[in-house]
């Protein structure tokens, strides 16, 4: 190589050196950072979930649920859309959430609802289009799909006519009734009245008094005067019945005009059910003189053009069912002392001897102590029923129940009773507080077919043992029959 070569190799070395290729105190140049991808939300459930079944009819609360917090588009005409029903109001967004409502008017129908691509999205990016689908409950058989068209035995055309009411009325509405204070009266539908504007339907006349041996002495009850049951029916009132059936203390037991000398407690007497129905026990001739009376205050009643539902030998397992027995698990009235085989054939033995004496216009109404309330500790009574060519209705007694226990009472007795009328055969105040409002009631699905409220606790106004409050609500709800509304 010569010189002037050389020269100019060593001279584009420094220049490339100059350059700062190669300098450690050069600064790194910054990377540009890649565009970051921003993934839309995907959703992860439903409620209703997809393709669910048995999805009751009307207003469907809808909830779509995403894997991420979502916004909503601003544009007013994106809105989810729906087959098989309407949307209900607006849509919403909460964290992951959209929520909306859904009319579904329909029984057994397919709703498909599609969310539309850019409703939902995240800042970057929209959720694509979504569809899923629920179908809405079977429609439900009639309340009275089960129930008998007629009653087992009434036959007059104001029984049959009442007992369609019923059926009629069933599942639809309660009809209200009170306890007639004992008497022979209708006062305490006179203070339900005062109170609330309005009478209950029905007013409910107890026979307890029937063994005083002359009626109408020193100011007790004359049912053979039939008067105030009479007027009570001439003003659109519907008649219920019922017997606290007294017995002596023992056979010699004197009966006083004053009423003593009986008793309902199977401890306090030495009458045994299991006698009743043997001819020639003291037992029996009680028995029979005493229906006799009952019978021939019925009869004329029935002459009378009037119809009434009839309760004896109510709750009459009382605690005998309890799983774990004690002097304590027993029936407290007599006729349920000598247990269920007995008790029946109480029943039928009356049942037999009314037909008999030409009683036609009764309904007949059979109540069940149902677990006591408690399926835990009792079994049930289904032993006690005297059987569906005895019984018209079956009803409860419950004292201070919630709205809830109502409810759990009336399913269990409708499940074992389903071709019969569930009613509530009593019911006010009791130990654990008062009883369950009926608007309540009926919201939380116990559709009684009927209530009484018993008398005599001092509760407001009505002195019945529910308060002013609690009748209010009752004479005030649209699903609670008034005597004015009364039709049949």
């Amino acid at each position: 190589m010569n010189y002037p070569n050389k020269l100019f190799s060593i001279l584009s070395i420094f220049a490339l050196l100059g350059c700062g290729g190669g300098s450690s105190d050069a600064p790194e140049p910054t990377p540009t950072p890649p565009t970051p991808t921003v993934t839309a939300p995907s959703v992860v459930s439903t409620s209703p979930t997809n393709n669910a079944t048995d999805i009751a009819v009307g207003t469907v609360n809808v909830t779509v649920t995403y894997d991420k917090d979502i916004i909503q588009s601003s544009d007013a005409s994106l809105q989810p859309t729906v087959t098989g029903g309407s949307l209900s109001g607006t849509t919403s967004v909460s964290g992951k959430n959209l929520t909306f409502s859904v009319n579904c008017p329909d029984y057994e129908k397919k709703v498909t609802i599609n969310i539309p691509k850019g409703l939902i999205g995240v800042t970057g990016a929209l959720a694509d289009a979504y569809t899923f689908s629920f179908t809405t409950v079977k429609k439900p058989e009639s309340p009275t799909a089960n129930i008998s068209a007629s009653p087992v035995v009434a036959s007059t055309d104001a029984a049959k006519k009442l007992y369609t009411y019923f059926r009629d009325q069933y599942g639809q509405k309660a009809i209200s009734s009170v306890m007639a204070d004992v008497n022979w009266n209708n006062t305490n539908a006179e203070k339900v009245n005062a109170l609330t504007g309005k009478y209950p339907a029905m007013n409910c006349y107890d026979f307890i008094h029937i063994y005083v041996p002359k009626q109408g002495s020193n100011g007790w009850i004359d049912y053979t005067d039939i008067t105030p049951v009479k007027q009570w029916a001439d003003a659109g009132g519907i008649v219920q019945l019922m017997w606290h059936f007294n017995v002596p203390l023992s056979e010699t037991t004197e009966i006083k005009t004053n009423g003593e000398g009986v008793t309902c407690s199977p401890d306090q007497t030495t009458f045994k059910a299991t006698n009743v129905l043997t001819k020639g026990s003291w037992e029996n001739k009680w028995f029979y003189q005493e229906m006799e009376k009952v019978v021939s205050v019925i009869l004329k009643l029935q002459d009378a053009g009037i119809a009434a539902t009839w309760r004896p030998f109510h709750e009459a397992a009382g605690n005998a069912t309890a799983m774990q027995q004690a002097n304590w698990t027993k029936a407290w009235f007599w006729w349920g002392y000598d247990g269920a085989e007995t008790y029946k054939k109480l029943w039928i033995a009356m049942f037999d001897y009314f037909k008999q004496k030409g009683v036609k216009n009764l309904i007949w109404i059979w109540t069940t102590q149902n677990y006591n309330g408690n399926s835990s500790q009792y079994n049930q009574d289904t032993d006690w029923y005297p059987g569906d060519n005895y019984v018209d209705m079956v009803a409860r007694d419950l004292y201070g129940s919630t709205a809830a226990k109502n409810s759990q009472e009336f399913n269990e007795i409708q499940t074992s009773y389903s071709n019969k009328m569930v009613v509530l055969g009593e019911c006010g105040k009791g130990d654990s507080g008062e009883q369950g409002r009926m608007s309540d009631c009926w919201n939380a699905g116990a559709k009684w077919g009927h209530f009484m409220v018993w008398y005599e606790r001092g509760q407001g106004s009505t002195d019945t043992m529910c308060s002013d409050a609690w009748w209010n609500d009752a004479m005030s709800n649209p699903n609670v029959i008034t005597r004015d509304q009364v039709k049949y």
